[in-house]
């Protein structure tokens, strides 16, 4: 990662990035469910994806719903992403297409962070119970929508995790294919140290969609695309012992060392804090919140893997769970133009490994229109399409051939 922008003077009064919480207020009142009694944590999931939940491959989306568990008075949050253009309109830097200009006019507006003050109420004792994380069927707790933020030196990471509860203040942290973390994390370890970790809940929406972009990929650090995302800066302030998100929900602070669990780092957590009442956001694996988030920082990693002004637009479609079904938009030049799909599809499989099937359509087709789509696959797809075999990863040529009209 190359010229990451470092954090501008500490302690300056300007616009910041858009807070989850002012978010929450931009968002009209007919998107907003209506505040549901009180729930246990194993049936939230199942109450939400009955009432509210537009499920991937579903055309509905999601409504925005506090719940309230036993043994907790913080609200837990679900839906906010859960529509694509509720997302677009909380990120004004968001480009509508996804291709080689508009990937590159998002990188020209990146905006490093700024360091803020911010009042935080501090927890007197670490407890993860506290928070009102969704159980799966075999009782774990999981959290499913925390962003980690961890600097050493010049590199900086923002990922996000879901993370396993193994006790009052231990997360097993489940990777993921980006590496940026778990290496960061083997450096610290190199040299004799612990890396420190922020885990921020209820981060602001840009940097909640900025840590899902592909790491490697970009070359200015994501809390910099963050801010580009939001036209505005993302606030840092100073925990205990790590850098947070300012704006943030709640903030669990710690640090990955050598300890593993099942194959997992363990992140253990010496501090919690949060802004006064914190709301506690989460998602649901089977919702539409995680194709959105994934899908719209998906395309953007794609775009910048191809980087080819052969394709004008990229679009994960949410049938395919966030990244495995991605739609390319192109528009040929020449008969030569006729040849060239199959090597945009090595390398968007090579250097953005998350898809599992692309659909290449020309540009005269809206490539966010699931029937659309599937009419171009009808009317137009060729003898040179290339159906999964092998790795279980393809695509379909659903161009016309160059001249044909």
């Amino acid at each position: 990662m190359t010229a990451i922008p470092t954090p501008r003077s500490p302690m300056v009064e300007e616009p910041t990035a858009l807070s989850l919480r002012a978010a929450l207020r931009r968002i009209p009142p007919g998107e907003h469910g209506p505040m549901s009694r009180l729930f246990r944590r194993d049936a939230v999931a199942a109450d939400f994806v009955e009432r509210f939940t537009g499920l991937p491959s579903a055309p509905r989306s999601e409504m925005v719903v506090q719940y309230q568990v036993p043994d907790t008075g913080i609200p837990l949050l679900l839906g906010v992403y859960g529509d694509i253009n509720r997302v677009r309109a909380l990120l004004p830097g968001l480009p509508r297409r996804a291709n080689q200009e508009t990937v590159n006019t998002l990188i020209d507006a990146a905006i490093p962070p700024v360091h803020v003050m911010r009042a935080r109420d501090r927890w007197p004792h670490v407890d993860l119970y506290r928070l009102p994380m969704l159980t799966r069927r075999d009782a774990e707790r999981y959290l499913t929508l925390g962003v980690a933020y961890a600097n050493r030196g010049d590199a900086v990471v923002l990922s996000a995790h879901r993370m396993l509860v193994l006790d009052q203040s231990r997360l097993a942290v489940c990777m993921g294919p980006d590496e940026a973390l778990a290496n960061l994390r083997a450096e610290a370890l190199a040299t004799g140290e612990r890396l420190p970790v922020s885990v921020n809940i209820g981060a602001p929406p840009a940097a909640t969609v900025a840590s899902a972009l592909t790491s490697q990929l970009w070359p200015v650090d994501k809390l910099a695309l963050a801010g580009a995302l939001a036209g505005a800066p993302v606030a840092l302030t100073v925990g205990a012992k790590t850098t947070v998100l300012a704006d943030s929900e709640i903030v669990l602070e710690g640090y990955l060392d050598e300890t593993m669990s099942d194959g997992r780092p363990v992140l253990t957590v010496t501090g919690v804090t949060a802004r006064p009442e914190p709301l506690y956001q989460s998602m649901l694996e089977e919702g539409r919140e995680q194709s959105v988030v994934l899908g719209l920082a998906g395309a953007l990693s794609v775009a910048r893997a191809v980087d080819d002004e052969l394709v004008t637009d990229v679009h994960h479609s949410p049938a395919g769970g966030g990244m495995l079904l991605l739609v390319v938009s192109v528009r040929k030049r020449s008969h030569a133009d006729d040849h060239r799909l199959a090597d945009v599809a090595r390398r968007a499989f090579d250097r953005h490994p998350f898809g599992r099937l692309i659909v290449f359509t020309d540009d005269d087709v809206d490539a966010s229109c699931a029937e659309d789509v599937l009419w171009a696959m009808a009317t137009r797809g060729t003898p040179r399409s290339e159906w999964p075999r092998g790795d279980e990863r393809g695509f379909i040529d659903a161009t016309l051939p160059f001249g044909r009209a």
